[in-house]
C-alpha cells in the first residue's frame, strides 16, 4: 500500500482545492426581453428558448 513520504503542507494543501470554491452563476441577457436568464436555458417569463417559443407565456400576477 502507497504510504506518503511526508505530511502535505498548508500551501500545497491550498493549491489542490484552490478549484474548489464556489462560483458565482453566469448570466446572459436575453435579446428579445432585456432580461437576465441562465445560458441554455429556456426564459420562463417569455417562455422562449432560442427565438422559438417552447412554454406558453407566464401570466402577470
Amino acid at each position: 500500500m502507497a504510504v506518503p513520504r511526508k505530511k502535505v503542507s498548508p500551501m500545497k494543501k491550498g493549491q489542490r482545492r484552490s478549484h474548489h470554491a464556489i462560483a458565482n452563476p453566469t448570466y446572459v441577457e436575453d435579446k428579445d426581453s432585456g432580461e437576465l436568464r441562465r445560458p441554455h436555458h429556456i426564459d420562463l417569463k417569455t417562455g422562449k428558448y432560442r427565438g422559438r417559443q417552447i412554454l406558453e407565456p407566464k401570466a402577470d400576477v
